[in-house]
């Protein structure tokens, strides 16, 4: 599976675990078991906030892509995602946030 990120500046949070050709997205399950190779599921079909763009099978492999929610604390990683090739089964790592800064952080910083 290779899932492609759309970042976008969102306060929400997105948690996402693969079971083979099934993904479950903040608790909502979609299973594209019944694709073949060289089907494309057209993004209209997809009820879900999360998919942008079409879902492909070729060569046996799903390709898709999902937005990515940055925080106000966003990392360059979480800006400018790579895409995540070869997803293993279980609950996927997305690119991690900036550590948050706190007021007193600033403050210790200014002096």
């Amino acid at each position: 599976m290779i899932i492609n990120l759309s970042p976008q500046r969102r306060d929400d949070s997105l948690e996402v675990v693969r079971a083979g050709n099934s993904l479950v997205i903040n608790g909502e399950t979609f299973d594209f078991s019944r694709m073949s190779d060289g089907d494309t599921l057209p993004s209209s079909a997809i009820k879900s906030e999360w998919f942008v763009g079409d879902v492909n099978k070729e060569e046996g492999e799903l390709t898709l892509t999902l937005i990515l929610p940055n925080p106000l604390n966003y990392s360059p990683e979480q800006a400018f995602p790579v895409p995540l090739h070869d997803v293993p089964d279980g609950l996927i790592e997305f690119p991690a946030p900036l550590p948050e800064v706190s007021s007193e952080t600033v403050s210790e910083v200014q002096g």
